[in-house]
């Protein structure tokens, strides 16, 4: 890992379940979380985060300008340090497109059968959102 101590850089890791994504520094990470996108800086303050669906985009230091896309996890926020723990994580050009509209098509399926079901509109809106996002992500628009 690399040392950020006088840099004024964080240092940034991005780990799914199955690999480390991302092991770099950057001045600024943008992250989606579950009550919207903020924005993480070195000598923040300490914070846990329960991750959304959206587009992580790091600043500056070794990562440069980069950008993937994760959905649902926790972000660790710290002065010198940003943790991602994603359930899912992806490169913008590793999204199968045709299966994220097929993820949508299915999300509004299950909002055409919820019926009087809040968890099924709950889950309905939860994969509406990230196929939403892996397509947008895919398309840079977001």
């Amino acid at each position: 890992m690399p040392d950020t101590t006088q840099s004024g850089l964080l240092t940034v890791r991005l780990v799914t379940p199955d690999r480390v994504l991302l092991d770099a520094t950057a001045a600024a990470v943008e992250l989606p979380s579950i009550s919207g996108y903020m924005e993480a800086l070195y000598g923040a303050a300490p914070l846990l985060s329960e991750l959304g669906a959206g587009e992580v985009r790091l600043h500056g230091g070794s990562a440069g300008e980069q950008v993937f896309f994760v959905a649902w996890g926790f972000v660790e926020v710290l002065p010198e340090r940003v943790t991602i723990l994603a359930e899912t994580a992806l490169h913008p050009e590793e999204i199968n497109v045709p299966e994220a509209e097929a993820d949508l098509q299915h999300a509004q399926k299950l909002w055409d059968e919820a019926g009087d079901e809040q968890a099924k509109y709950d889950e309905a809106n939860a994969e509406t959102r990230v196929a939403e996002e892996k397509i947008a992500s895919a398309q840079g628009k977001s």
